[in-house]
């Protein structure tokens, strides 16, 4: 586990209205090895392919697809920016990941006294929410923490976090990094899924009608915020310490999925808070094993992906509404990635 701060590029740049376009060779990239990576990427995917692909490094795009400024759902990068939001209420000292969760939401004292809002950020809380209806109260799946289940209680995680912030998560959100990081409306939307307390609840789970919709270019912004631990031009919008805690593997791979034949049976051993992250599944291998281990991940339905690469310098998104793939699939770009640093010298 990862216990010292991210090591940062000291002269990384932004973008301000609009991202800056550079040679791959400019920032150390072989630009042949990253279009055969891109070739890669297209050979696993759907029939989007690379269109809303876009790669930055050193804080200029160096490859983008034709579609990059399509705003779409994002489906469950959704729960990255939740917990981004968790982050920032943890900054401000009003939570941490082992606050109980029952003392913003009374309801679940009764069969969910023990369970904190780390254990809904990994889903190993036991909530019941099968019914997909997070208000109504159900006796516990399983004991908290003996088992993972990717579900619906990031939406119960959502309006918790809305009545810790008293504030929609959007506007936090936006408030706090959206508008500094440029997520303007072109690039940015949260939809709101009901009311709670008389405010706007949106929703943490990702789903039609209350997730976020984000661009390719859009999501590049809220990677590259990441990439550089939390730091935007000299502003540290969100700490190094949040980062650190929620981009390692929070769930062991020792934890079994709940349902053995579940799609997220691989994911203990690769989940962090709400993040995707480079650890050891279940099979004994990492989930992308040529790309470096602090590699983590915003990761959504129908191949929805942004990745944060620290130690390359880099962010990578891939925008999507298409077929459904393995995301280890994600490996074969990272290999010729790789080679696309060797071959210019560096890393």
């Amino acid at each position: 586990m990862r216990s010292e701060p991210i090591s940062l590029n000291p002269s990384p740049a932004f973008p301000e209205k609009e991202w800056q376009t550079a040679a791959p060779e400019s920032v150390g990239v072989n630009s042949e090895k990253l279009a055969a990576a891109m070739e890669d990427l297209r050979s696993v995917c759907g029939p989007i392919g690379i269109s809303e692909v876009v790669v930055v490094r050193d804080g200029v795009v160096i490859w983008q697809g034709e579609n990059v400024r399509n705003r779409h759902l994002v489906w469950s990068c959704t729960k990255s920016f939740m917990s981004t939001c968790l982050g920032l209420l943890w900054d401000d000292g009003k939570c941490t990941p082992s606050t109980l969760a029952h003392e913003y939401y009374p309801e679940l004292k009764k069969d969910y006294p023990t369970v904190t809002l780390e254990h809904l950020a990994t889903f190993t809380s036991g909530y019941d929410c099968e019914n997909e209806d997070f208000a109504k109260m159900l006796p516990p799946m399983y004991p908290v923490g003996t088992a993972f289940h990717y579900s619906a209680q990031s939406n119960l995680l959502a309006a918790i976090l809305t009545r810790i912030a008293g504030e929609p998560l959007q506007n936090l959100f936006l408030r706090r990094i959206g508008n500094e990081i440029g997520l303007t409306p072109e690039y940015f939307h949260w939809d709101t899924a009901s009311t709670l307390d008389g405010m706007v609840l949106n929703g943490g789970g990702g789903y039609p009608g209350s997730g976020v919709h984000c661009s390719p270019l859009g999501m590049a912004r809220f990677g590259w915020l990441y990439t550089n631990g939390g730091n935007w031009n000299g502003k540290q919008l969100i700490s190094q310490r949040y980062i650190a805690y929620a981009s390692v593997p929070r769930v062991q791979p020792t934890i079994p999925p709940h349902d053995p034949a579940g799609w997220y049976k691989d994911l203990p051993g690769s989940y962090g808070l709400n993040w995707w992250v480079n650890g050891t599944i279940p099979s004994g291998r990492r989930m992308w094993p040529n790309a470096p281990v602090s590699t983590f991940a915003a990761q959504g339905n129908n191949n929805n992906i942004c990745f944060v690469i620290p130690d390359w310098r880099m962010t990578i998104v891939r925008g999507g509404g298409d077929n459904i793939i393995s995301t280890d699939l994600y490996d074969g770009m990272f290999r010729l990635i790789k080679e696309a640093l060797t071959a210019c010298g560096g890393k």
